[in-house]
């Protein structure tokens, strides 16, 4: 008697490029283990793809017109807490990495990571273990006893990023000239930075601005 293979593992596919969407479809299907039965192009479309399909693993982009993918995760996993979800993305960050782990995601990949590794995370999501890429396990590992930046300071954070003054900040944030200059010097603190350009551009690197 000839034992039947088990079924494959149905993956949704969320991004917002047609090219890669097929890309890594083709690659899924070349898997014996593995079935690429759905995509999508946005956040909305997957929450939408998630429930009609009910998929063993959903592949999710981050940075998606309509609905981004963190949002997507949180709505996913409202609709089937054991949802099991691979982030896929092109952005680095451990902050960004933070926001779609708590979001409920399962794992957190870089698009030129090497086709092996996608395809070992999506085996390891599934049977119920995490999959992260080494880069951002060190980055998380780096940072993980910093203090994060609050969403106040992300906010005036984001407005020096845009080119405005403290004055300007203030008026935008209903706050005092003091009140931002105190907010920059304990973002300062938490970055580890002397002034507002470098604490743009490491803020922009470890991800807490959404791009």
């Amino acid at each position: 008697m000839t034992l039947a293979a088990p079924a494959p593992i149905r993956v949704l596919i969320v991004d917002d490029h047609q090219m890669v969407r097929d890309g890594i479809a083709a690659l899924l299907n070349r898997q014996q283990d593995m079935a690429a039965v759905g995509e999508a192009a946005d956040g909305l479309e997957a929450v939408h793809q998630f429930r009609a399909l009910s998929p063993d693993v959903t592949l999710m982009d981050l940075q998606m017109r309509e609905m981004g993918g963190v949002e997507a995760i949180k709505a996913i996993r409202g609709l089937a807490p054991g949802a099991r979800i691979l982030v896929l993305t092109t952005y680095p960050g451990d902050a960004q990495a933070v926001r779609a782990m708590r979001a409920g995601a399962a794992g957190y990949l870089l698009k030129n990571c090497i086709r092996r590794e996608l395809i070992d995370a999506i085996r390891s999501v599934h049977t119920g273990r995490h999959a992260i890429s080494p880069d951002i396990a060190h980055d998380l590992a780096a940072h993980a006893l910093d203090e994060p930046l609050t969403d106040r300071e992300v906010a005036v954070l984001r407005l020096v990023a845009e080119g405005h003054a403290n004055k300007q900040i203030g008026r935008v944030l209903h706050l005092s000239t003091d009140t931002i200059k105190a907010h920059l010097k304990t973002i300062f603190a938490k970055l580890g930075v002397d002034d507002r350009t470098h604490a743009v551009t490491v803020a922009t690197r470890r991800g807490f601005f959404e791009r």
